[in-house]
């Protein structure tokens, strides 16, 4: 139990403990209050705005729309902000942006539960969230404290995995664990799919999918002939992920599942890479598959590329130019750093992305999102 911090109250005049779970690594919050059915949307709003958590002891449904209530009282703040200057440059919009979110979630965690150690929750007409529980946390060994917003996030990755994601270009679903980031994109996918394989496959049939993820790249590589692909994620819950999606597709008989950071020891004559595409610090665990802190996995990828590559062997990187239109990438930083790794650009293919934000005006990084564009680089070595 020591590996779980422990979170602490007074509830009816007595001290009370238990363990704390976060998958984003969050810390226990230091003031709990006891909240039940009792408690007014504006006062809950306040006490979490304030840093007060709220351990709930009423009926479930009842704390799901408090937690509703909360949010639109924080998404109707920034209306009242109207007439303030707005930020000078796409880079100062974005940092705000991410300030606002994280600040918008660090309320809405507030909001606590109760969970009994087979992961039931001792509520009235609480769900039975127990094997979405189950697959993020494994088995507990005892009662446990959580965040009912963590609680829901769980839930609709069990759907995600239970229902899967289409995948025209597979013709057929994958299914996403939590914490693994979903093909939700399909544009990056169909790049990949209709690209002509280098000439050297003919002669070694190996290619590697550099942080596979949900295995997804890897599946459309295989579905493509090629025999022999090792697919490298540093993340266990990835590699689990992407074991049973290559075996759901009749492919994992082609596939090497390796954990490490980027590269096996070997070479290919096809490395395939998508990147997180945004040069950031992730906040959470979960993060990590959106946010590329320095460009480390892009630049660790064009830099280690060349010693990998086979003769006649082709890298592609697919990537999108969202960081460029947001300030956090110069125009001509990529191509610096494809020329500085000893490589060349073969050919480069660009698609328009048309997920519902690109069409979102409301959106406060709608102008980036609007002239974004997804490129599959092929490149070789000089």
């Amino acid at each position: 139990m020591s590996e779980f911090p422990v979170i602490r109250w007074n509830e009816a005049g007595e001290e009370k403990s238990a363990r704390w779970r976060s998958e984003k690594k969050i810390p226990p919050p230091k003031h709990v209050l006891i909240a039940d059915d009792r408690m007014t949307a504006d006062r809950a709003f306040r006490l979490a705005s304030e840093g007060n958590a709220l351990l709930w002891r009423g009926d479930f449904q009842n704390a799901r729309q408090l937690l509703h209530a909360i949010i639109r009282r924080i998404d109707k703040k920034p209306q009242k902000r109207k007439a303030k200057k707005t930020t000078s440059t796409p880079a100062e919009a974005f940092h705000l942006h991410r300030l606002t979110q994280s600040q918008r979630a660090r309320t809405l965690g507030m909001l606590l539960l109760p969970f009994d150690a087979d992961h039931s929750i001792p509520l009235r007409r609480a769900p039975d969230a127990r094997q979405a529980c189950v697959d993020v946390y494994g088995s507990s060994t005892g009662p446990y404290i959580a965040s009912l917003r963590e609680l829901l996030g769980m839930i609709g990755a069990y759907e995600w995995r239970k229902n899967g994601v289409n995948i025209p270009a597979l013709g057929a679903y994958i299914h996403p664990h939590y914490g693994v980031f979903a093909p939700i994109r399909n544009e990056y996918v169909a790049l990949v799919s209709k690209t002509k394989l280098p000439e050297s496959i003919k002669a070694q049939s190996v290619a590697f999918d550099i942080g596979t993820g949900t295995g997804i790249l890897a599946a459309i590589l295989a579905k493509q002939g090629i025999q022999r692909i090792v697919a490298t994620d540093h993340d266990v819950r990835a590699l689990n992920c992407a074991r049973e999606n290559l075996t759901r597709l009749g492919v994992i008989k082609q596939v090497d599942l390796v954990q490490t950071d980027l590269f096996p020891e070997e070479q290919a004559s096809l490395i395939v890479c998508n990147p997180p595409w945004i040069p950031a610090r992730p906040s959470s665990p979960l993060e990590y598959a959106i946010y590329d802190q320095e460009n480390r996995m892009l630049f660790g990828y064009l830099n280690r590329l060349s010693s990998h590559l086979l003769p006649g062997g082709e890298g592609w990187l697919i990537l999108s130019d969202i960081a460029e239109h947001l300030g956090l990438r110069a125009h001509d930083e990529l191509l610096v750093a494809i020329n500085n790794a000893g490589l060349q650009v073969i050919d480069k293919t660009d698609v328009k992305p048309q997920h519902s934000r690109v069409f979102d005006g409301n959106d406060p990084l709608h102008t980036a999102r609007a002239a974004e564009l997804t490129s599959l680089w092929r490149l070789t070595i000089k």
